[in-house]
């Protein structure tokens, strides 16, 4: 407990660092980070906690985006909501509808329950671009936020420390929610809602308060996200904000309350430093996300609980051991696989299958500050050679873990 509350004091100094130690553009980053952390986390109280997999939560996030640039255009920042406290509009919007929409979602569970949610952020995808007035079209809303406080929110710091004042409060009410007796259901919920019915608790209300619950919190990130862009599209509706948020739980693991939160700091820093350098960082998320579910379905946070007790139960001594096993494994793994794919991609785009034929031939592809020829055996056995390897190290550190434990 002492180390645990440790770790995260040491958290929470070294993020309230960050903008003394990153430059601008990084620092946009870790506002996206803490945003998509928070968002994850409201995923993660439904999906871990209560067991309901929801595949639309970019709805709650959306109209919470844009409730908030609503209520920043009609207040200015000031009067009874200054521009700290405009989050707060997100969060009821998402409250509100995360209510309504709870109420019809919870009449289902399972897969039924998961294409109710998925339809209703469908629906809202497709009508925000004809409901101008509440959207904005195409083109969605923009705004601009107000000084208040004595504090003008113009520049990336204070915006970056509003956030985070507001991400940390979130997860703080996210961990007292889930040490109240509400909380305790919900994760009873979860384990066998029958016997919990037949216990004589109202099942369906306890579904609809944890879908409400984790809507408001999804709605209070979209809000800091609208604060964040000073703007807000129809975009935020797209399937694929509900698939990253799902993704980034999963990989993170939601039997955890940070491992969501971990996920996607991690995913959206990875997002941030990858997307520039290849056209491929999506396949990427893909193939991490599938290794995770295979042989980490407790996510990364689950990792570091059993490298936790594998340094119980062995000491220091036989776990790095271990440690550097796996960390060796994945690198050439890692180091295999990208090269092979990106060979690929550049083999098999449009523009090089026009230079080849205004070649007459396979040209050399530039990759890792040289060129690799395409036709050369070596090119392909370089990655071939990375693979074995990597997989020799993982079947031995499988087999020391095993040992090990």
């Amino acid at each position: 407990m002492r180390t645990t509350l440790s770790l995260l004091v040491a958290g929470v100094v070294l993020l309230a660092a960050l903008p003394a130690l990153l430059s601008a553009g990084l620092l946009i980053a870790s506002i996206q980070m803490l945003i998509a952390a928070l968002f994850a986390s409201a995923y993660g109280m439904l999906s871990g906690r209560a067991g309901m997999l929801s595949f639309g939560h970019a709805a709650y996030f959306g109209l919470g985006a844009f409730a908030t640039v609503h209520a920043m255009n009609a207040f200015g920042g000031s009067g009874l909501l200054p521009t700290p406290l405009m989050p707060l509009v997100g969060a009821v919007a998402g409250l509100a509808v995360g209510i309504a929409a709870g109420w019809f979602a919870t009449q289902r569970s399972g897969t039924t329950f998961a294409m109710i949610t998925l339809a209703i952020a469908e629906l809202l995808h497709a009508l925000a671009p004809q409901l101008k007035g509440l959207f904005g079209g195409e083109s969605g809303l923009s705004t601009m936020r107000a000084p208040a406080w004595g504090l003008a929110f113009g520049s990336t710091i204070q915006v970056y420390y509003l956030t985070l004042a507001w991400v940390l409060a979130a997860l703080g009410l996210l961990y007292f929610h889930s040490r109240t007796p509400a909380g305790r259901l919900t994760l009873a919920l979860r384990e066998n809602a029958h016997r919990l019915r037949f216990l004589g608790y109202d099942v369906h209300g306890l579904g609809v308060s944890a879908f409400a619950i984790s809507a408001m919190f999804s709605g209070l990130a979209g809000g800091l996200q609208a604060l964040s862009n000073e703007a807000a599209n129809y975009a935020v509706f797209d399937a694929g904000v509900s698939a990253t948020v799902v993704l980034n739980s999963y990989i993170g693991g939601v039997g955890s309350f940070l491992g969501p939160a971990l996920g996607a700091a991690l995913m959206t820093f990875f997002g941030y430093a990858v997307s520039d350098a290849t056209q491929s960082w999506l396949l990427y998320q893909g193939v991490l996300f599938v290794l995770v579910m295979m042989f980490a379905p407790a996510g990364l946070s689950g990792l570091f609980g059993a490298g936790a007790r594998l340094v119980e139960r062995t000491g220091w001594r036989r776990a790095a051991g271990v440690a550097a096993l796996v960390a060796g494994a994945a690198l050439l793994l890692a180091a295999g696989g990208v090269f092979a794919v990106e060979m690929l991609q550049r083999l098999c785009s449009h523009d090089y299958r026009a230079l080849a034929q205004a070649a007459a031939g396979w040209p050399a592809i530039p990759l890792l500050g040289r060129p690799w020829s395409p036709a050369a055996a070596s090119t392909w056995l370089l990655p071939a050679a990375l693979l074995a390897c990597g997989g020799v190290l993982a079947v031995a550190a499988r087999r020391r873990f095993g040992s090990a434990a």
